[in-house]
């Protein structure tokens, strides 16, 4: 399989396109929402038994790991501004097939997360109106996901600027309160250094075992690049709103877990580790409680709302170029200018997976248990919450790869392949790569036996599909105006 000769044709006039219309501002506050302003609250919990307190650390080496990889993105939308992302930046740099690999891979982790959003909110709903049963609340938040992208790109945009700012007031308000709460105790000088490093409980394996889990944090980051086609100077704006996406969210994540850690010290149990933000929160002051709850469902519904959007971009890059479909993936609604058939593929891959990956996780749970199979087990899997934690696992095994992929597409085009061989060109992607290597080996068991069976299937998929990966693939790189 090769590329055609004309790697930087532009698409044919009488094909209707994507709209340049998305500012820096724009592609930030998308970033910011893919990710998720509040995105440590959720896993905080789970961070601080695994770090045993150390959470603002692990954090900020996090955000350093991510960096790196972050600017070979931002690097490779300048040579690349299109919405195939990394399957046409590893498929240029390194290898058509291998592309094909990394966009597959992409893949994956695009369909989950929008899949997982819709499983977290169903039951963060369902908790605040227990009459309705999570089911229902599961087609209910896809429906609105779908029916929200395919309005258009700028009605996401201006969503997401609306959900940034009513999650800024809350985090905002959590700062406060905290604030006044901490200061309305005395402590010891000690007591404001240990989120940062506590001589009693730190060790090295602890502190990088809670690293590998607050790379979470930041996974959704590449996303913006999936916009390229759609954004104002891409060249310039992708790298940008990627490196200061990475900075923001991990300044604002730090402090985040800075504050709770003097609100709530490692050393006290919590309630409940899931919600042990929210119980947080409900210290410093009591009414903030169901208040977190609540921001916690606005971030998923943005989360998932990004990611179905990215998705489809994905899938219409990948279609253009002929690695699947083109006439169905590869074509843009001549009214909206979006992918819309893509947008409708993500939607429905979101509602069914909700349903088959709780009622995997269920079954698993309960054939672990003495537990009849009934209507009513049937019914209590359907509602349950088992499905986030699966799929969140599997998540990782996509993403990981794909950043893989770009950290070796931006060595070999800036540095290996570059008359001037710089350090700023090598240290970065070299770094980027090995981290994201060390991750993917780490990854769980099931998120390797998943993710595995899932490439699987797409290489042989891709097999048919390329006649043997022998099948040209055309990479079409619009123009900038």
């Amino acid at each position: 399989m090769s590329t055609e000769a004309g790697t930087n044709a532009i698409s044919s006039p009488a094909e209707p396109g994507l709209r340049r219309s998305l500012t820096l501002t724009d592609l930030i506050l998308y970033g910011i929402i893919v990710i998720q302003p509040v995105a440590p609250m959720s896993i905080f919990g789970v961070l601080s038994d695994r770090g045993r307190g150390h959470v603002v650390s692990a954090i900020l080496i996090a955000m350093v790991a991510m960096l790196f990889t972050g600017i070979s993105y931002g690097r490779m939308a300048r040579a690349y501004p299109s919405a195939g992302s990394a399957f046409t930046y590893v498929a240029q740099e390194v290898n058509p097939a291998v592309g094909y690999i990394t966009g597959w891979s992409m893949v994956m982790d695009y369909m989950l997360n929008p899949l997982i959003c819709t499983v977290w909110c169903a039951g963060q709903a369902n908790q605040f109106a227990p009459g309705v049963p999570a089911w229902i609340w599961k087609i209910f938040f896809a429906v609105v996901f779908t029916l929200l992208n395919v309005r258009g790109v700028k009605t996401s945009a201006r969503i997401n600027a609306g959900m940034a700012i009513a999650m800024g007031a809350v985090v905002v308000a959590i700062f406060v309160a905290g604030v006044r709460y901490v200061f309305g105790a005395p402590h010891d000088a000690a007591h404001y250094t240990r989120p940062f490093y506590d001589p009693q409980t730190f060790s090295v394996a602890g502190l990088f075992g809670c690293t590998s889990i607050a790379v979470l944090t930041y996974i959704g980051f590449d996303g913006i690049s999936t916009l390229s086609e759609e954004a104002e100077n891409p060249r310039r704006n992708i790298l940008l709103a990627t490196v200061l996406t990475c900075l923001v969210i991990g300044v604002l994540s730090a402090a985040e877990a800075y504050v709770a850690q003097l609100i709530w010290p490692a050393s006290e149990p919590f309630p409940d580790v899931n919600t042990a933000y929210a119980y947080i929160a409900g210290r410093a002051w009591k009414p903030l409680f169901p208040i977190v709850g609540f921001t916690l469902l606005l971030a998923n519904f943005g989360s998932g709302l990004g990611s179905q959007l990215g998705a489809a971009r994905l899938l219409y890059g990948m279609g253009r170029s002929n690695a699947l479909p083109r006439s169905f993936f590869g074509t843009v609604d001549s009214k909206h200018r979006i992918p819309r058939n893509n947008v409708f593929v993500v939607g429905a891959v979101a509602l069914i997976g909700a349903f088959v990956l709780e009622i995997v996780a269920g079954f698993r749970t309960y054939s672990l248990g003495t537990h009849a199979l009934t209507f009513e087990t049937l019914k209590n899997i359907l509602n349950g919450g088992e499905a986030y934690g699966l799929g969140a696992e599997m998540l990782n095994f996509g993403a990981l790869i794909a950043f893989m992929g770009v950290n070796a597409a931006a060595l070999l085009r800036y540095y290996v392949r570059s008359n001037e061989k710089k350090l700023g060109f090598l240290i970065p992607p070299v770094l980027g790569f090995l981290i994201c290597l060390a991750l993917w080996l780490n990854l769980s068991r099931p998120a390797i036996i998943a993710g595995s069976i899932w490439m699987a299937a797409g290489i042989v998929f891709g097999l048919w599909k390329t006649r043997g990966f022998r099948e040209q693939l055309s990479f079409e790189i619009p123009p900038e105006g």
